[in-house]
């Protein structure tokens, strides 16, 4: 009996002295991948990786945070962007990045070291979309249907990877949705005394300040950045005054005059949810030269003035005194072409190439203007043409109406923040294809539309709230 109990006891202090070196050896086993640098991505003793978008559903002009957790530290990643226009065309931005510590990824925070942009910016996903490789030729994003966001899928992947090669492994993913229109905005389509536009109106009973919204020599009628001041509290008009269907054609022409943007001007006045004498006018290329038209000569009396990249006369031959135009394509003189036969209207609109009967009267302006000049423009001779404003209102004593916003690297295409900017895009295709240049550089674009943007609105809220 002793023997026996001897040997239980033997086996039990053998079993214990196994036991322990067992625990000691899984633990060392365990911290192993730390210890080699190794990348252990799943694993029973840590969650599996998380990528974050907070909020899921913001307005086009709001940064969105976007944060990656429980990855090994110090580990290469890629954070990518990807979505399809409403034409069905990929857009992606992907960026490199290299955790913390701690297992984490902060665009917020964090330096891109590769990529599509380099740095810390915490939105370049959004503004650093790109068609991806072999998409059509010329593509320009412009959203067409307000009340639908843009869906971006955003994936997390192992390595510093181009997602177009299409050899990544994705560890964790979030849909963002991105929007012109916030709740509660209603949309009016307006075919009233000849006029062609969308009007936009807050939430709410109003009166509510406004502002005429006018796009360039593109045509048709482009509603998302009408759409994105009335979801800032200012109803908005877009209107319609070239290449729409329901315009008098021909398409390539101006076949409307100064008593058209007059009326246009009147119905927003009229509206019973408008303030009357509070009514702005924004501009972007022709539109500028339309702009300063409707306040210099046609009896309307805006509150302010807002011109992005445009003329201080019309581009085009005026066919009659009240504005019409003749074809767009009528005097290809000043047209110059880059080494990839992509064209540049640019030298159209330098003051001195303007025909005399076209240039606005600038010392008929009687509200405060703003001029935004991007510097890198390819498109129009923006900065000439904000020193014949700046230089006419000292000569008239009227410098204390003018403000001039100036960004290097800027492009012509000044849009709402955290939007891509594309350097070139299609512009026609009938009678002759033509890819037209705009200028600007991804990250100075980007810059420059973000703090445009702050300082359109606060020019609005002080010379239509206040």
């Amino acid at each position: 009996m002793l023997r026996s109990h001897m040997s239980v006891t033997t086996i039990q202090q053998l079993m214990e002295l196994k036991i322990i070196p067992c625990l000691s050896l899984h633990r060392k086993l365990a911290c192993l991948p730390h210890a080699l640098g190794a990348v252990r991505w799943w694993s029973s003793y840590r969650p599996a990786p998380v990528l974050t978008a907070t909020p899921v559903r913001a307005l086009i002009d709001e940064k969105t945070s976007i944060k990656g957790r429980f990855l090994p530290p110090h580990c290469p990643v890629t954070v990518c962007a990807r979505m399809h226009s409403e034409d069905g065309d990929l857009w992606e931005a992907f960026a490199h990045y290299n955790t913390k510590e701690d297992g984490t990824v902060n665009l917020s925070r964090d330096h891109s070291v590769g990529g599509s942009y380099l740095g810390c910016e915490p939105m370049g996903l959004f503004w650093g979309l790109q068609p991806a490789p072999g998409a059509r030729e010329g593509l320009r994003l412009r959203k067409k249907n307000v009340e639908t966001p843009y869906v971006v899928h955003m994936s997390l992947l192992e390595g510093h990877v181009s997602p177009s090669e299409g050899q990544s492994n994705e560890l964790a993913a979030v849909t963002t949705e991105r929007w012109y229109i916030a709740p509660g905005v209603r949309r009016r389509e307006i075919r009233q005394n000849g006029v062609v536009g969308t009007l936009f109106l807050p939430p709410g009973p109003g009166p509510f300040p406004a502002i005429l919204d006018l796009w360039g020599m593109g045509g048709g009628l482009i509603e998302y950045r009408s759409a994105l001041f009335a979801s800032r509290g200012y109803a908005s008009l877009s209107l319609a005054y070239i290449g729409h269907k329901e315009l008098p054609g021909p398409q390539n022409s101006v076949n409307v005059g100064d008593s058209y943007f007059k009326s246009a001007f009147h119905l927003l006045q009229d509206h019973r949810q408008v303030c009357a004498d509070r009514i702005g006018i924004v501009g972007l290329s022709f539109g500028t030269y339309l702009t300063l038209r409707i306040a210099t000569q046609t009896g309307v009396k805006p509150s302010c003035l807002i011109c992005i990249n445009g003329p201080v006369g019309s581009t085009v031959k005026l066919s009659d005194a009240d504005g019409r135009t003749g074809h767009f394509e009528g005097d290809q003189k000043y047209w110059t072409y880059d080494d990839q036969g992509h064209v540049s209207f640019r030298d159209i609109s330098l003051p001195a190439n303007l025909s005399p009967e076209s240039k606005v009267k600038l010392e008929n302006l009687a509200c405060p203007l703003m001029y935004i000049v991007g510097e890198d423009d390819l498109s129009c001779r923006s900065i000439e043409n904000a020193n014949v404003i700046e230089e006419t209102l000292r000569a008239t004593n009227k410098s204390h109406l003018f403000t001039r916003l100036s960004y290097p690297g800027a492009g012509h295409l000044i849009e709402p923040p955290y939007s891509p900017n594309s350097r070139t895009s299609l512009w026609s295709v009938k009678p002759q294809k033509l890819i037209t240049l705009w200028g600007g550089h991804l990250a100075a674009h980007a810059a420059a539309q973000e703090d445009a943007w702050k300082k359109i609105l606060d020019f609005m809220e002080n010379n239509l709230r206040r």
